[in-house]
């Protein structure tokens, strides 16, 4: 580079240049490195172990969730506590734990389910007796099938709301707690439809 006395300028010599575009080029991508190192190293741990995305497939929610609506799952709270009744989960499919499934919690680890045409009844501690378990959330049909099973302490009884189109618990058995993924949390789209905590609903015993 040469510099003029008199006016204190800068000027670049064609030599210069090359060196120059080198340079830029060089800073960008350690710039580009590191912001991907540091976004691999925020993303990574929140993908794997707090939440992450996934979306709907089929009509086994209707109408609570619709095909392809896309869904941030929480996985962080049940490290805390316990699945609960009535929470939409998704769990691994029992029968083959590489596909997700999306379904809600209809019986708890101990109880005793019974299921009688369209009609459910759980028994507990809590309920000896038993009681029927009210389902506003649920597309009920003809297709229930009559059974009476007892969970043992790290299962649970799933079902989809679309009850005529849903294969769960009453097809394939119950659901052990090391397969569930976590709950529904954020419904992200379509847009119209966004929720916080999709699905939920409170279950009176």
């Amino acid at each position: 580079m040469s510099y003029d006395n008199n006016h204190q300028e800068v000027t670049r010599t064609p030599a210069d240049l090359p060196e120059v575009k080198a340079d830029s080029k060089e800073n960008s991508f350690w710039e580009i490195a590191r912001f991907a190192i540091i976004a691999l190293i925020i993303v990574l741990p929140v993908r794997w172990f707090i939440a992450q995305p996934f979306i709907v497939s089929g009509a086994s929610m209707q109408d609570t969730f619709h095909d392809k609506e896309y869904l941030i799952v929480d996985q962080l709270s049940y490290r805390f506590e316990e699945p609960s009744r009535g929470d939409v989960i998704i769990f691994r499919y029992p029968k083959d734990p590489s596909k997700y499934f999306i379904k809600r919690i209809i019986a708890l680890p101990g109880e005793t389910i019974t299921i009688s045409g369209t009609s459910i009844n759980i028994k507990n501690a809590a309920n000896p007796e038993g009681f029927k378990l009210e389902e506003p959330y649920a597309q009920i049909g003809e297709s229930n099938r009559d059974q009476s099973l007892t969970l043992n302490d790290e299962e649970y009884f799933v079902m989809g709301d679309n009850r005529d189109h849903s294969s769960d618990s009453r097809t394939w058995g119950t659901l052990n707690r090391d397969a569930i993924v976590g709950r529904a949390f954020i419904r992200l789209l379509p847009p119209q439809r966004i929720d916080f905590m999709p699905g939920s609903a409170q279950v009176n015993e």
